[in-house]
């Protein structure tokens, strides 16, 4: 495990987030990304989440609607990680998954494609 404070970690998101390709986050309509030490159990199991309704399931959807948001849970990452680059490569993957959830990507699709 690494330590990172606050600061420096949402740093790291948003150098990942910049490095994602233009395609992928073009289409993120009233999403807000939001880094937390660690989900509502306290686990160290769950690395990111995304909360709100997916493209895929979306009807009457528009003005005055809160954002979705995509967490990154610090702590957990920081867990699985033993340097930086490992820690960068995770919140990429992590990133990737949940904007995939955005889309209506599920669980299984995304570990085909590698992003689980």
């Amino acid at each position: 495990m690494i330590e990172l404070d606050a600061a420096a970690f949402e740093a790291l998101v948003v150098e990942e987030l910049d490095l994602l390709p233009d395609e992928m986050v073009d289409g993120l309509d009233n999403v807000i990304f939001v880094v937390e030490d660690l989900p509502e159990d306290g686990s160290l199991d769950l690395l990111g989440l995304y909360e709100g309704i997916a493209l895929t399931e979306r009807g009457d959807y528009g003005f005055g609607e809160l954002p979705d948001r995509i967490v990154l849970f610090r702590l957990p990452l920081l867990s699985v990680c033993e340097n930086e680059d490992e820690l960068r490569d995770e919140i990429h993957t992590t990133l990737v998954h949940e904007i995939g959830h955005f889309y209506g990507i599920d669980d299984e699709r995304l570990h085909e494609l590698g992003w689980a």
